[in-house]
């Protein structure tokens, strides 16, 4: 499976948001990420419908739409339409996160399951076949800029093996602390689709940054 780079547009410079989704859209990330906090399920509120509809317009990579939030099955679909290509919620946030999957599918886009950092693997047996996306949480969510969760790793990789153990077309993705010191580590352990902000945004080539991330 090819590796995935998606920035996270949390660490951008909202003053100039165009600009910085441009230096993204000229660079070979795939995917671009959109962190939706509501202030409730996490401690911060980033944006929303709004936002996403906004940068649907001007970004040439597909938006990666991660909610963080309480009842995502009464939003996902304005997402949808505001431009989302792929949904990721929170298996902490759905008590009926099967039908919240399909209700994600039904709209042609990729569906995703994170899980915090004190959320083991093994629940997701049930459901790993049915998702297309497993985002393990290295840092705990709601704040940009956090130290990387170490266990991280271990967790990775017996996600991997669940995924291999099931025959999974789920692709695993990371976010928290994704530093161009441990992309290498993430990737040997299982990941193959990183999220990275402060990394990327804060750089002084970004673009640049993307490469060394994907090279790793």
């Amino acid at each position: 499976m090819e590796r995935i780079i998606s920035p996270s547009i949390l660490a951008a410079d909202f003053n100039n948001l165009g600009a910085e989704i441009e230096k993204i859209n000229n660079s070979k990330a795939q995917w671009l990420h959109c962190d939706v906090m509501d202030g409730v399920f996490v401690p911060n509120i980033s944006f929303g419908v709004p936002v996403i509809e906004s940068v649907s317009k001007i970004s040439k990579k597909p938006l990666d739409v991660h909610l963080m939030i309480i009842e995502p099955q009464i939003h996902v679909e304005s997402f949808f339409q505001a431009g989302a290509k792929n949904i990721t919620v929170h298996y902490e946030a759905s008590m009926h996160l099967h039908r919240l999957i399909y209700q994600i599918k039904k709209f042609g886009i990729k569906a995703g399951i994170s899980l915090n950092p004190h959320t083991p693997v093994h629940l997701l047996e049930e459901i790993i076949c049915d998702v297309d996306l497993v985002l393990i949480m290295s840092v705990n969510p709601g704040f940009g800029g956090q130290k990387f969760i170490e266990n991280s790793y271990e967790k990775i990789s017996k996600l991997k093996d669940l995924i291999l153990k099931k025959n999974s077309g789920a692709m695993i993705q990371v976010d928290g602390g994704v530093t161009l010191e441990n992309a290498k580590q993430l990737f040997d352990a299982g990941a193959n689709n990183l999220v990275a902000g402060t990394t990327i945004f804060r750089s002084e080539n970004p673009a640049k940054t993307i490469e060394n991330l994907l090279s790793t």
